[in-house]
């Protein structure tokens, strides 16, 4: 008799065996599905094994994209350890990061307990860090008039701004790359949307003066590199003057009118919204303005770069056949309701969730009961400011009993939308944002 494995991913596998064990061992051990990962693929089973997996039947079966394991399965309800971040996954503690499950950001304002934690480094103690003595250096070889302020200074020499930003890892959704791509295997929850306060990027730079030659800022925190070794930086990066320059990039001091949370960059970090959150310096302490592109640590391909052009999974890509990622693309999460829940036949069922667009806005959300096949528009709001993520909300009907997902996909003011299944793969699994789905037992 076959063993399962012992994870919280297996409910409902057990009926699985009962009806097809060879579809349910594929599912399991087969070459082509990874156990972790929300989103696997398996070859196409019976229709009555997935619906004894399922508990019931699927309506839309013969619609549901080949391969694709129903959300039902694929859910994790793995326990939260990570003090002060209520209901977090933690993926590793080596650094520490940890993701928010979807039904946790269904706030307009994502909660600093619900704020994910993406480190690449070792934080430092919070008992080793005074706000009122934190220093923050302005300096590099494009910089007039080199400064230091500490946080009183900043507060007191420029405007206070206070804006609603999104932050999102740019391997988020990793875990759904087949091959697995290295590094941590986040599924949805590396998103946040939380308000901070603090003083413009650019006040601050202009007041130390800007060089001609300037095209780009770097930036060094406090944390340091995972193996302890004190002359390797953690991870030093930064954005063109462009961005630096813009309107919401903020050098923050507070996040939800609080201090930011020790792990999300307390007492000082930047945020430069719209791109991958690895260009947010956290436990900021210096910025320099380049007059080339910035070479810190982890500036280099692979990290946080995509290949030029498309290429096969598992393919090897030389450095030069890399660029760096800036403005993230279009993608949205269903909030509400928790995957998983049963529904009452007859009864309407509202839907919502947040939909963002790295650099730009989001123009429509649709969501399907059908597996993609026929689509439905959401209600959709305008963002709070520029580079916040926007609430949409659909009310679906589900036309008989069984099982059901709601998938959302949202379009950016360019046009672009996000693909129904995972997009090429990439060698560092960056920049997934395949639809995102819940499960629905309608009975």
């Amino acid at each position: 008799m076959t063993k399962l494995p012992t994870n919280n991913r297996t409910r409902g596998i057990h009926a699985l065996y009962a009806e097809d064990p060879e579809a349910a061992d594929r599912l399991l051990w087969g070459r082509e599905v990874d156990p972790l990962t929300r989103r696997g693929f398996l070859k196409r089973s019976s229709l009555l094994a997935m619906a004894a997996a399922v508990g019931g039947s699927i309506p839309f079966a013969d619609r549901m994209p080949g391969g694709l394991i129903p959300a039902a399965l694929a859910q994790s309800d793995e326990p939260f350890t990570l003090e002060g971040k209520e209901g977090l996954t933690v993926l590793n503690d080596r650094p520490i990061n940890a993701e928010t499950p979807a039904h946790l950001l269904d706030d307009d304002i994502t909660p600093a307990k619900h704020m994910f934690v993406r480190n690449n480094g070792i934080p430092p103690e919070l008992e080793s860090i005074d706000a009122d003595t934190w220093e923050l250096e302005i300096a590099g070889e494009s910089c007039e008039n080199p400064q230091t302020f500490t946080i009183a200074d900043l507060k007191e020499r420029f405007e206070h701004h206070t804006l609603q930003l999104q932050v999102e890892c740019g391997g988020n959704g990793r875990s759904e790359y087949v091959p697995s791509a290295s590094g941590n295997q986040w599924t949805t929850g590396a998103v946040a949307c939380p308000t901070f306060t603090g003083v413009r990027l650019r006040d601050v730079l202009e007041a130390c003066g800007i060089k001609d030659d300037a095209v780009y800022i770097g930036y060094y925190g406090t944390d340091r590199h995972a193996s302890g070794d004190p002359n390797k930086e953690a991870i030093s990066r930064g954005v063109p003057m462009e961005k630096a320059l813009e309107d919401e990039s903020l050098i923050a001091w507070a996040m939800n009118d609080e201090d930011i949370p020790h792990l999300n960059g307390y007492p000082l970090r930047l945020v430069c919204a719209g791109w991958p959150g690895s260009v947010s310096g956290k436990w900021l302490k210096r910025i320099v303005v380049r007059n080339q592109k910035h070479d810190g640590a982890k500036m280099a391909p692979p990290s946080y770069s995509m290949p030029k052009y498309p290429v096969a999974p598992g393919s090897v890509v030389p450095d030069e056949d890399f660029e760096t990622i800036e403005s993230m693309p279009v993608k949205s999460l269903v909030t509400y309701p928790r995957s998983g829940i049963e529904h009452a036949l007859g009864e309407s069922l509202t839907v919502r969730g947040h939909a963002w667009a790295g650099d730009l806005s989001v123009e429509e959300v649709h969501v399907s009961i059908d597996f993609g096949t026929t689509w439905q528009k959401a209600d959709l709001q305008p963002p709070p400011n520029r580079l916040a993520w926007q609430r949409w909300i659909a009310t679906v009907g589900f036309p008989e009993p069984g099982y059901y997902e709601v998938w959302a996909k949202a379009t950016d003011s360019e046009g672009r939308s996000q693909p129904m299944v995972v997009p090429g793969w990439n060698p560092k699994g960056y920049l997934n944002n395949a639809c995102h789905r819940i499960a629905v037992q309608v009975t």
